[in-house]
């Protein structure tokens, strides 16, 4: 009896070590870092729509950072976006952010393209060139007031 309590807690015990080790890799290789490396930068929207905090920051569509905080500006009222980036990522300072989907129904993520400048960005410094956030009910709204617009004025086929 004494030897299946053992052999039991010896199995219980590399059931665990194992799953420990598999969480470890996973994080490991998650793309997701706890540490506080790298620098902040901030651009100014009018709208940010669907972008959230931990959202991606992507360089030609490769992660190179994060979403750290959003925030209203009280003097312009423009949403402030602060986003955290790798140390070896330098951008030209006429680097422009857009607000873009990952696809027609995914999330949003902050796309970031950089500009010819020779003087790179600073830690801190405010990204001036940015593109807000595309709303697909304004557009949609836009495209059905037009064609009833156009169609408004004139009568229906066979109509008297």
């Amino acid at each position: 009896m004494a030897t299946r309590g053992t052999a039991e807690v010896i199995t219980g015990a590399a059931v665990l070590l194992t799953a420990a080790s598999f969480l470890g890799f996973a994080i490991a290789n998650s793309g997701r870092s706890a540490g506080t490396g790298g620098y902040s930068l901030s651009a100014k929207f009018d709208h940010i729509d669907g972008l959230a905090v931990g959202a991606d920051v992507r360089v030609a569509g490769v992660k190179v950072g994060t979403v750290s905080d959003e925030r209203i500006d009280p003097q312009t009222y423009l949403a402030v976006v602060n986003l955290k980036l790798r140390d070896d990522i330098q951008l030209p300072k006429d680097t422009s952010a857009e607000i873009t989907s990952e696809s027609l129904l995914g999330g949003k993520y902050l796309s970031l393209t950089p500009g010819g400048d020779s003087v790179m960005l600073k830690p801190g410094q405010v990204i001036t060139i940015t593109q807000s956030a595309v709303s697909l009910e304004q557009l949609l709204g836009k495209f059905i007031f037009s064609v009833t617009s156009l169609n408004g004025g004139s009568k229906p086929a066979g109509g008297k």
